[in-house]
C-alpha cells in the first residue's frame, strides 16, 4: 500500500536542512512511502542536490511561496499566509492529495490553520495536542500539551477519548488504561472541571483509573494521562529541562577529573542506554488530535532524525485511520451514555 505525507519543508529552526534529509532517510526506511516536499521550489531541489538526490516518483515538490515564522501570531498567519508551506500542506491533506501532514512550525499557526482547513471531527470541540513520554516500564500518551489551557470537563472527557483511541492504535492496547493529572490521588482534591471530568470518565464505559500526580508522569503506570493544555505545556517544558540538566552536569562531572574522565569511559555502554531511552528525538512527534485529518508537530528544534521520527508518527497513524477511530469511538460512548 502507498502512503502519501506532506511535509512542510520549510518551517521549524531549521527548514530544508534538517527536514529534506529526513525525508530521505524516511523514504529509505519505508516501502510505499511517497513524499510531498512543500516549499520554495529552487532552495529544495538545491537542499536536494546537496544531499545527492533530486525529485522523483516517490519524492515531489509542492512550491509555496511563503513561510510562516516561528514569531508570527497564529490569526495573522491565518489571515495573510495563505500560500506558505504550512497552509499548502495541510491543504493537500484536504484535498487528499496527502495523507498526514508534518510540520516542525509555529505550533499555534499549524494548530489554527489545521482547524481551519480541516475542520474539526463531529463531537469534538477543541483540539488537543498529545505526546508520548518516556517512561520506567515503556512510555505513557499526555494530552493536551499546550492547545486548549483551560478546557472544560466535558473537554477533558473528549480528550480522554482521544487518547485513549490513539494508543490503542499506535501501542495495540486493547483497553489502555486513563488517568487525570491533579494535585493529588485523593477524589476529594482538585478543581470543579477536574471532579467533574473524573464523574464523566467514571461513567463511561472507558478504562479510567482516578487521579495521578506530576511524579507519575514517567512511572508507566497508566497508559494515557489527560490534563489541561497550561499544565501539560509546563510538564513536557520542566521535564525537557530536567533531561538537559542531568546532560549538563554528567559532561561536568565526567571532563572535571582524570577520575571522572575514566569513570566515564567504563560506564559508557551504560550511559548509551540511557541517553537512547530518554532521547526527546526518538520521542518527536505530537499529534494534533481532534481533526478530520492526520497532522503531526514536530519539535521546532528537531534534527533530521527527531523528525523522521515524526514521520514516523504520522505513518502509524495512517496506517490505523485514526480521525475515524476516534469518531467512531466517541459515537460509541455518546449512545452508551
Amino acid at each position: 500500500m502507498t502512503f502519501c505525507i506532506a511535509l512542510d519543508a520549510m518551517g521549524g529552526d531549521y527548514g530544508p536542512s534538517e527536514i529534506v534529509p529526513a525525508a530521505l532517510y524516511s523514504l529509505k526506511k519505508h516501502q510505499g512511502l511517497e513524499i510531498i516536499l512543500v516549499g520554495d521550489e529552487d532552495t529544495l531541489i538545491r537542499v536536494l542536490a546537496d544531499n545527492g538526490a533530486k525529485p522523483g516518483a516517490q519524492l515531489r515538490i509542492k512550491h509555496a511561496t511563503e513561510v510562516v515564522e516561528m514569531h508570527e501570531l497564529p490569526s495573522q498567519a491565518l489571515r495573510s499566509k495563505k500560500d506558505s508551506s504550512m497552509r499548502v500542506a495541510i491543504q493537500l491533506v484536504k484535498e487528499s492529495q496527502a495523507m498526514a501532514c508534518v510540520s516542525a512550525g509555529n505550533t499555534g499557526a499549524l494548530m489554527a490553520m489545521a482547524r481551519f482547513v480541516l475542520k474539526m471531527l463531529p463531537g469534538i470541540d477543541r483540539p488537543a495536542i498529545c505526546s508520548m513520554m518516556p517512561g520506567l516500564r515503556g512510555h505513557t500518551h499526555v494530552l493536551d500539551l499546550g492547545a486548549n489551557v483551560e478546557p472544560s470537563s466535558e473537554q477533558l472527557f473528549q480528550y480522554a477519548v482521544m487518547g485513549a483511541e490513539l494508543t490503542s492504535a499506535v501501542d495495540n492496547v486493547k483497553n489502555p488504561t486513563v488517568a487525570l493529572l491533579n494535585v493529588g490521588a485523593e477524589e476529594i482534591k482538585g478543581n470543579d472541571r477536574v471532579k467533574q471530568a473524573a464523574l464523566l470518565l467514571s461513567e463511561s464505559h472507558l478504562n479510567y483509573v482516578g487521579f495521578v500526580e506530576g511524579n507519575d508522569l514517567f512511572a508507566s503506570k497508566v497508559d494515557v494521562i489527560v490534563c489541561d493544555g497550561f499544565s501539560g505545556n509546563i510538564a513536557l517544558k520542566a521535564s525537557e529541562g530536567v533531561a538537559e540538566l542531568f546532560s549538563a552536569h554528567a559532561r561536568e562531572v565526567f571532563r572535571g577529573s582524570l577520575y571522572g574522565k575514566l569513570a566515564a569511559l567504563i560506564s559508557r555502554p551504560v550511559l548509551s542506554t540511557i541517553r537512547r531511552k530518554i532521547d526527546p528525538r526518538r520521542y518527536n512527534g505530537a499529534s494534533l488530535l481532534g481533526l478530520k485529518g492526520i497532522v503531526v508537530k514536530s519539535h521546532g528544534g528537531a534534527d533530521s532524525l527527531s523528525f523522521a521520527h515524526a514521520i514516523d508518527e504520522a505513518l502509524v497513524e495512517v496506517n490505523k485511520n485514526v480521525p475515524d477511530r476516534i469518531s467512531e469511538r466517541l459515537e460509541e460512548l455518546l449512545i452508551e451514555g
